[in-house]
């Protein structure tokens, strides 16, 4: 058997690594800047998570939700504790594209609507409603093809305040990642989502927070939304939340009242991925790392909005987009063949820096320097 080959690679086997580095079967050290999409939050290896994940699967790996799971309760306080959600009600599932379905799904029960917006540019995930309200064709396949989503201009209120006049009391939820990922790194603005939460709540729609890719502290706020000072309905999280475990969730509004069989999931909150998470929320309190990614951030964008050669730098804390002109669509590949350094990208030729959350401004420097020779 074969593997389906749907994934261009690199030709590097990682076999090592440790904080922001990996090292290939050569021993070649490499800056990790892409964190394995947004994934690595608090560095690999880290020594409290490998603890805590070892002393669990010592314990017991998994049961099903068929039984009490403390760890759950657990995983749910402390999240609630470092979001400031304290009032929300946690569901655990296992990856991003699920966690916004459940949170379409959830909407919809709640307000008995089918109609669902949606922006350019946006990326939800691959499962069936979620790769509905994503923007690109090519990853639609025909059975997700549905006439109940709404795709409007980004950062438009206008379109979307004509929307809700025109078929407000048919819409069930507005999903909005508070920076788009795969997007370009392209930022909500707060008036948007103020005019999203209004909209909500004067057609009872629900406003679906998607931060799977720019929530966990990413942004130096736990939700990048949060910027925008109102809260949405729900929040979908993934990515971060288990530093390289699958674990993933939505954190409800206490206006969602829950009954038996609405959702459910097999793997979700079982006892290895709760470790996980409950190391990864520990470790961002104890070395406070949402603050690190708000200063390093601040000092890489400021840094590289210096170049002359680059056309924009957008994004927060450490989710940052470098625009280059196309005459510069080599520097990615360079970055990493020649100067050992992981980072991502978004077509055509935006560079994005996703690193865990503990980057120090040395690593910063040691990519400004190279990302200088590179571009001069």
């Amino acid at each position: 058997m074969q593997l389906f080959d749907v994934y261009p690679l690199n030709d590097i086997e990682i076999t090592k690594a440790a904080g922001s580095s990996v090292w290939d079967a050569n021993d070649q050290q490499y800056l990790d800047l892409y964190g394995g999409h947004a994934v690595i939050s608090i560095g690999h290896t880290n020594p409290h998570y490998v603890k805590r994940l070892t002393d669990q699967l010592n314990k017991v790996g998994f049961y099903s939700n068929s039984v009490k799971i403390p760890l759950q309760v657990q995983l749910a306080d402390l999240l609630g504790t470092v979001s400031g959600k304290k009032d929300f009600q946690l569901f655990l599932c296992n990856s991003g594209a699920e966690a916004n379905e459940n949170a379409l799904k959830l909407a919809s029960f709640y307000n008995g609507r089918k109609k669902v917006i949606a922006f350019t540019g946006a990326f939800h995930g691959r499962t069936s409603l979620a790769v509905a309200v994503t923007d690109n064709p090519k990853i639609v396949a025909p059975v997700n093809q549905t006439e109940n989503v709404i795709f409007l201009p980004f950062n438009n209120e206008i379109a979307l305040e004509e929307t809700f006049k025109a078929q407000g009391n048919d819409i069930s939820a507005v999903i909005i990642e508070g920076i788009q990922g795969v997007g370009g790194i392209k930022e909500a603005s707060k008036s948007f989502l103020q005019k999203i939460r209004s909209l909500c709540d004067e057609y009872n729609a629900v406003y679906i927070a998607d931060s799977v890719q720019c929530g966990y502290g990413r942004t130096g706020t736990f939700y990048s939304h949060d910027y925008s000072g109102v809260e949405a309905d729900v929040y979908t999280m993934a990515k971060g939340m288990g530093n390289g475990f699958p674990v993933a969730g939505i954190s409800i509004a206490p206006k969602f009242k829950p009954w038996h069989g609405e959702l459910g999931t097999t793997f979700g909150g079982n006892h290895l991925a709760c470790a996980a998470a409950l190391a990864v929320l520990e470790v961002m309190q104890q070395e406070n790392l949402m603050k690190n990614a708000e200063e390093v951030g601040s000092y890489l964008i400021a840094e590289l909005k210096k170049f002359e050669q680059v056309i924009e730098v957008r994004g927060r804390g450490l989710m940052i987009g470098i625009e280059l002109p196309a005459e510069l669509a080599h520097v990615k590949k360079e970055l990493l063949f020649t100067h050992h350094i992981f980072t991502g990208e978004a077509k055509p030729n935006v560079i994005r820096l996703l690193p865990a959350l503990n980057l120090t401004k040395a690593h910063a420097d040691e990519f400004l320097a190279a990302f200088s020779k590179l571009v001069k």
